[in-house]
């Protein structure tokens, strides 16, 4: 873990951060000029910076860089980086060529009561949602006719698209090739529950 930092630190840091996400490192000068400080607090400011570890020194006047330690403890913090472009000559994963970073809750949105699922089985690859694939599942006991949503039967949990009908429940299986067929679920043939909505798939694997 790292030294935390003052308020005034963090400031100087998320915008060096910022000026180099864009390529642009800044000079002291610039950060004096930005935060309206005298130039030897700036240096002092950067100087912590490097001391505790978040800055290093590449050379020049704008030779400010983010330390491996704290691109280390960000990537975690904050998922995986954004690769926006990559540069001739450097590594795929070097600073310049990051954006940010993203972790599946910051890009689904921290919504309560969603949860992940992981599939098992081949029924709904032509909805795009492939074995050891997760569904992002909005958890509810209701559903829409014809949405996609996990159902337990017994203690089994199914994705399949669901279908409301007068006297049952009708869950569509998408995979023509194999020729899975709707399975129809009377209420009282089973104990049923709707557990929720999928609203996102996440792959892990590329086969």
């Amino acid at each position: 873990m790292m030294e935390p930092l003052t308020p005034k630190q963090q400031q100087v840091l998320e915008f060096v951060a910022s000026r180099l996400g864009e390529e642009n490192p800044p000079s002291q000068r610039e950060i004096a000029d930005h935060f309206g400080l005298a130039r030897n607090a700036v240096h002092q400011l950067v100087g912590y910076l490097k001391k505790k570890g978040y800055l290093v020194e590449a050379g020049g006047h704008r030779g400010l860089r983010r330390s491996p330690q704290y691109l280390q403890e960000r990537s975690e913090a904050e998922g995986l980086p954004i690769i926006g472009r990559v540069a001739a000559g450097t590594p795929i994963l070097a600073q310049e060529n990051i954006e940010g970073y993203v972790s599946v809750e910051k890009l689904l949105g921290r919504r309560e009561g969603t949860f992940l699922l992981r599939v098992a089985g081949d029924s709904m690859v032509d909805e795009g949602i492939m074995d050891g694939d997760y569904v992002v599942v909005k958890a509810g006991s209701t559903l829409e006719d014809g949405q996609i949503g996990v159902v337990l039967l017994d203690d089994e949990a199914t994705v399949k698209r669901v279908f409301i009908q007068e006297d049952r429940i009708a869950l569509k299986p998408a995979n023509r090739r194999a020729g899975y067929k709707t399975r129809y679920i009377k209420p009282l043939d089973k104990d049923i529950r709707m557990v929720g909505k999928v609203i996102g798939c996440i792959r892990t694997e590329v086969r």
